[in-house]
């Protein structure tokens, strides 16, 4: 596949790599023409890439579902050295940041958010996020849905329902782990079709 120029251009603005790792041009691609995006890649090739660049390039906010505190401080931490408004909301934070990030968000001030599942029962959140641009809905580490929705939390099998509610037109899902019954169970719960 021929690498875009503009693509390659906005890897290296916002990013600073010259070129793509293997399997990831084909990922943003398919999120950026707003195909339901399911990505099964091994740890450290570069998942979080395949929903982040198509952020930058896209109107909006993207929302990621993640499923540790630690993982999303780390991704922000990250995408905030590179100047790239990026935000967390969870329990790690009191109450009143969490208003005062919810308000930026509504705002647009983010390109990024990154909440867990559960905070989508939060109905300040969703109240929110009915009113935001959605550019993305993200579920990263998606083997979660199969691996702890039925029992450990059970708000990842919810997030189906929540992404219906939102409508957003791109939702890429991505994991390094996810075997054929996983993957299934992944595209039923966030209702989408096999692509």
């Amino acid at each position: 596949m021929h690498l875009d120029p503009n693509l390659r251009e906005a890897l290296r603005r916002h990013f600073g790599f010259s070129s793509f790792r293997p399997g990831q041009e084909a990922i943003v691609r398919s999120v950026l023409e707003g195909r339901n995006t399911v990505a099964v890649m091994p740890t450290g090739a570069g998942k979080s890439l395949c929903y982040q660049l198509p952020a930058m390039l896209l109107p909006g906010t993207c929302l990621v579902v993640s499923p540790l505190v630690a993982l999303m401080k780390d991704q922000v931490d990250s995408l905030s050295a590179r100047g790239i408004p990026a935000t967390f909301i969870n329990s790690s934070i009191d109450e009143a940041e969490r208003s005062e990030r919810i308000q930026k968000m509504r705002a647009g001030a983010y390109k990024l958010v990154y909440v867990a599942p559960e905070r989508f029962r939060s109905p300040q959140f969703l109240r929110a996020v009915q009113q935001m641009e959605i550019s993305l809905y993200a579920v990263d580490e998606a083997h979660c849905i199969s691996q702890w929705g039925h029992d450990f939390r059970p708000d990842y099998l919810q997030l189906g329902k929540v992404r219906r509610a939102l409508l957003p037109p791109r939702k890429p899902a991505l994991t390094a782990t996810a075997t054929p019954g996983g993957r299934a169970e992944l595209l039923r719960v966030l209702c989408m079709k096999d692509t």
